[in-house]
């Protein structure tokens, strides 16, 4: 996911990437997960190979390359989730609401949610609920994993900005700390968390957006994702500009009115026996 929050923070974007999105990686340093150290030795750019790759052979630094490069935005932080801390989270805020429409059970992880309706979950079940990708009933295991992560973020986030989290130092601190004890990241810490956090307070929860890389939706005869390149750039071009959203009211409504304001070609029109030119 690619997070972005304008410096007026008005909005804020997370955006998701599909694992199996066909990439062309760039070169990169050889990471150890074990470690999370970095070596001297260059692992080759590669063509038609899939995103998780990227983080494979060459951790943190070689995906944000790769998105810096995809989306001409600059990448100021990287959060990684630590799944056996993610719990300590989620627990944090009692939990988190999300809206089950059928029973959701995964064929690795048995059954996540066995209730309709709003549930509301916490510890191990909302880690199977993010981590679930083998679900019956899901079209594709990327796409039904990133909305059911999309909702739970959104769930999990509208909770902690409604219910007084950030403007309460106490809870704001717990939520913080349970979060950095959950994650491991670059060029971010506690601190750097609490000063976001903060200045998000009075932030409307209805200007969170989530969205999904546009792509066609079906896997090419290698089993990868496909990137659509156009409507991507319209997409990041906008969240570079801080402009409406394509696919947004918002968006329809500012083409509507540069569509009304454009000047019409002047019409042309000739007369029986007379010539014209143009320059």
């Amino acid at each position: 996911m690619l997070a972005h929050v304008p410096a007026d923070r008005k909005r804020a974007v997370v955006v998701s990437f599909p694992r199996d999105l066909e990439i062309s990686r760039p070169a990169c340093e050889r990471y150890d997960a074990k470690t999370g150290t970095y070596s001297s030795e260059v692992v080759g750019a590669a063509t038609k190979v899939k995103l998780n790759t990227a983080y494979a052979v060459g951790g943190p630094k070689c995906l944000t390359k790769w998105v810096q490069q995809l989306t001409g935005l600059r990448v100021n932080h990287f959060v990684g989730i630590d799944f056996g801390g993610f719990k300590d989270m989620v627990d944090a805020v009692h939990g988190v609401t999300v809206h089950v429409d059928k029973p959701i059970k995964d064929s690795v992880l048995g059954m996540v949610i066995s209730q309709t309706g709003d549930v509301t979950i916490s510890g191990d079940q909302a880690l199977s609920y993010v981590r679930a990708r083998h679900v019956q009933g899901d079209l594709t295991s990327d796409y039904g994993r990133i909305k059911r992560q999309q909702e739970f973020l959104t769930a999990l986030l509208q909770k902690a900005m409604s219910q007084g989290v950030i403007t309460d130092p106490t809870q704001l601190t717990n939520f913080v700390t349970a979060f950095a004890r959950a994650t491991f990241g670059d060029n971010i810490g506690v601190d750097q968390m609490l000063t976001l956090a903060q200045s998000m307070k009075g932030m409307d929860t209805s200007k969170l957006k989530f969205l999904t890389v546009p792509t066609t939706g079906e896997s090419n005869t290698r089993g990868n994702e496909v990137l659509l390149e156009t409507k991507s750039k319209e997409l990041f071009q906008a969240m570079i500009d801080n402009k409406p959203l394509p696919g947004t009211p918002e968006y329809e409504a500012a083409q509507a009115a540069a569509s009304a304001t454009q000047t019409p070609p002047p019409s042309s029109s000739k007369s029986s026996g007379s010539s014209s030119s143009d320059s």
